[in-house]
């Protein structure tokens, strides 16, 4: 009689293991409870914001689903954006950022009184512009910068008191090097207080022209010259961390750098190709937006030489894949960004679903998976508890599968729209062509809100036990 198969063997296990991180490595009690309590906070704005998200993907299939005005697409779509961008991205940006520049500048973070105002702020902020945004007050249908400025000038505050904090760290670092991690983390900060405060000065956006370029110069680099740099910086720590060996380039990191602070600042304008705004202008931004290949080249090249030989080691961890899957992410899509700028692609995606799609892409695809790599290979060394290696794979392939059914959905539909407009078909033409489409971003949404909820319990499940922190050495050890 023949023996069981070895596939259907009852002591094979469901996933292929995990390699276990080291034993606590960090022993600073106040600086955990600071790093979680920002994360948990990013999470909870994850589960609200993407919980929007996939209730507004159910009202392209379903639009009577209700008569409620405070629920209206026009009012709950800027609660999702603003929501996933200030609350969970932003946030959780800021908890990785916390723990790598004191890191990488051996020394105990500045002020903890500060960051926790700050992290104070911006929970305020998220509250109040998503709250009056519910009940119909904004600033306009501006992408982005629908909050009234009270509510982002609460989230600017907490802006200038964490870049205050973190510059202060590096200033007082204890090494000659500021290490190329900070270079993006600051910048982006910096950027970013400017940015904010370009976007929301009133008094040279009197007319639809001014408001429009500026619209399109902030739209872009709130994505491009905030969450990028970070979160690149962040990378730049975590990938030579978590392989144990070093960035394959230091010159390749300097010349992204600089690259991508001379080039994506000026491609915004390339939101409105064919607009009535100055022609020159948009052909700066169609040339910059082609220069990004040299910042995308030698960022992506850099990460992925890192990577190089390492395939077993990404395979035994659960949060390279995350980092893996951003890396490629990024390059994919910010390539495509450039194609889409291009005059002879622009009117056909433009204004159409595939936009939606790319933004997508970008932000989730790129940034937030790189985001939930930073945070599986942060916390466990922090807290000394690890997430389920068998739910953090399956939240890797659930939100890895959901965001390409939904983005793929969204691009091919897209494509359809575009080009029955420009054969000037009547538009509910299009909108009856879209139906199918909307229904996979709805399934494809689905499975990405479903992979959030798993995050939710890993990273619960990565939170410090009371008596591994009464067990914690002197904060002065954290750094050694």
């Amino acid at each position: 009689m023949p023996g069981p198969s070895p596939i259907l063997s009852v002591g094979r296990p469901l996933a292929a293991g995990k390699a276990r991180v080291e034993a606590v490595a960090e022993t600073d009690v106040e600086w955990t409870r600071l790093i979680f309590a920002y994360l948990a906070c990013a999470t909870v704005w994850l589960i609200v914001g993407t919980l929007i998200g996939s209730y507004l993907s159910v009202k392209f299939v379903a639009p009577d689903i209700d008569h409620v005005s405070w629920l209206s697409f026009g009012r709950l779509r800027p609660v999702h954006t603003n929501t996933v961008f200030w609350g969970w991205t932003s946030l959780a940006m800021i908890a990785l950022a916390l723990y790598v520049v004191p890191k990488t500048s051996q020394r105990r973070l500045y002020s903890f009184p500060i960051a926790w105002t700050s992290l104070v702020l911006m929970n305020l902020a998220v509250i109040v512009g998503g709250a009056l945004l519910m009940i119909g007050i904004n600033n306009g249908g501006q992408e982005y910068r629908e909050y009234v400025w009270p509510a982002m000038g609460l989230f600017a505050a907490g802006t200038v008191l964490t870049a205050y904090n973190l510059i202060r760290t590096i200033a007082d670092r204890g090494i000659e090097e500021i290490y190329i991690s900070n270079w993006y983390i600051v910048a982006g900060f910096l950027w970013t207080i400017a940015l904010v405060t370009i976007a929301y000065v009133p008094f040279y956006q009197g007319n639809a022209i001014s408001e429009t370029v500026i619209q399109g110069y902030y739209m872009h680099n709130a994505v491009g010259m905030w969450f990028t740099p970070v979160v690149l910086g962040l990378t730049y720590y975590f990938l030579p961390k978590l392989l144990n060996k070093p960035i394959y380039s230091y010159s390749l990191g300097v010349l992204a750098f600089w690259t991508q602070m001379v080039f994506y600042t000026m491609i915004g304008a390339h939101h409105f190709v064919f607009a009535p705004t100055p022609w020159w202008l948009q052909t700066v931004a169609i040339i910059f937006s082609v220069g990004m290949l040299v910042t995308l080249a030698a960022g992506t090249g850099n990460f992925l030489l890192t990577m190089k030989g390492s395939g077993r080691t990404i395979a035994r961890s659960y949060s390279l894949p995350f980092i893996l899957a951003g890396v490629i992410s990024y390059f994919l899509w910010s390539a495509q960004g450039t194609l889409e700028a291009l005059r002879s692609l622009n009117p056909v995606w433009h204004f159409t679903n595939y936009t939606v799609a790319h933004s997508h892409q970008t932000m989730y695809g790129f940034v937030v998976f790189l985001v939930w790599g930073g945070i599986y290979g942060l916390l466990p060394r922090m807290t000394g508890r690890e997430p389920s290696h068998l739910l953090a794979g399956i939240h890797f392939w659930f939100a890895l599968i959901g965001y390409l059914i939904y983005t793929t959905a969204l691009m091919i539909g897209g494509t359809l729209q575009g080009l029955s407009w420009i054969r000037g078909q009547a538009f509910i033409a299009s909108v009856t062509l879209l139906v199918p489409y909307w229904l996979w971003r709805a399934v494809g949404g689905g499975m990405m809100f479903l992979s959030h909820l798993i995050f939710a319990y890993n990273l619960w499940r990565m939170r410090a036990s009371r008596d591994e922190a009464a067990l914690a050495a002197r904060p002065s050890e954290a750094l050694a």
